[in-house]
């Protein structure tokens, strides 16, 4: 019953498909619960199984998350806009602002989660980083969440040996974050570089991040260099595809 021959769309891609221009249309909007499995059960004349994979395609594809006890609901999608370049500037950082706090304008983004610790690094990171081998990194784990909901984690990579003794060792870097400390030191970030790939999380990611089943990842690795093109800090950044919109201007 849950699809028809004649090369015909299966029943349940063609419920999806009218859920679909429901959202669409705004018939459903964000955050409103939409029809359950009974539901479209008695509306389509449809077995069980049919209609489950019908919320399914929804899901699936990032349009609606399932709330235990309370039905299926369309996602609620409020972008935080990262502007890539702006946020980097040393006017931000320099001032005492941390580079997160220019995402979090207008939002109730936080920090929620911090672990220092010191460990030997993988292979990229310490060529990256140009240490020596069996040389250990100081590794800074952080977790932003906005409005209470887990959007991002951050891992720092630095050089152990490099900031031992300073702040960045510490849960509380102080004004400006990582790299105010830095520039105390001597090794200020003029340039940086960052890559970006998208992937489907890995479990951890998605335990940590409670993402909704079919939310892909976008991962960040941003790379801080001195004015002598020294690599001081990498930045292994995952995102919630769903929070944000990754903005960059800049003049070519």
């Amino acid at each position: 019953m849950g699809s028809q021959g004649g090369g015909r769309q299966p029943k349940y891609q063609r419920i999806a498909l009218e859920l679909k221009a429901a959202i669409e249309t705004g018939e459903y909007g964000p955050g409103d619960r939409l029809p359950g499995e009974n539901d479209l059960m008695a509306a389509h004349a449809v077995a069980r199984m049919t209609a489950r994979q019908a919320i399914g395609v929804l899901r699936a594809e990032g349009l609606a998350e399932a709330r235990k006890g309370a039905g299926v609901f369309v996602r609620e999608y409020r972008p935080i806009r990262r502007r890539g370049v702006q946020r980097l500037s040393a006017g931000l950082w320099g001032e005492g602002r941390s580079v997160w706090s220019m995402d979090a304008e207008g939002w109730d983004l936080k920090l929620d989660s911090v672990s220092v610790a010191e460990e030997s690094p993988p292979e990229a990171i310490r060529s990256l980083l140009g240490l020596a081998e069996g040389a250990p990194v100081c590794l800074r784990r952080r977790r932003y969440a906005l409005n209470g909901r887990p959007v991002m984690l951050a891992t720092s990579h630095l050089d152990a040996g490099l900031v031992a003794g300073t702040a960045i060792t510490e849960i509380d870097t102080g004004p400006g974050g990582i790299y105010a400390r830095l520039g105390e030191i001597g090794h200020r970030p003029v340039r940086f570089r960052e890559e970006i790939r998208s992937r489907m999380p890995a479990p951890l990611e998605t335990d940590r991040l409670s993402l909704p089943a079919g939310t892909p990842v976008v991962l960040i690795r941003r790379t801080a260099f001195t004015e002598e093109g020294t690599a001081v800090e990498v930045n292994d950044m995952v995102l919630d595809s769903s929070a944000y919109i990754l903005e960059y201007d800049f003049t070519p």
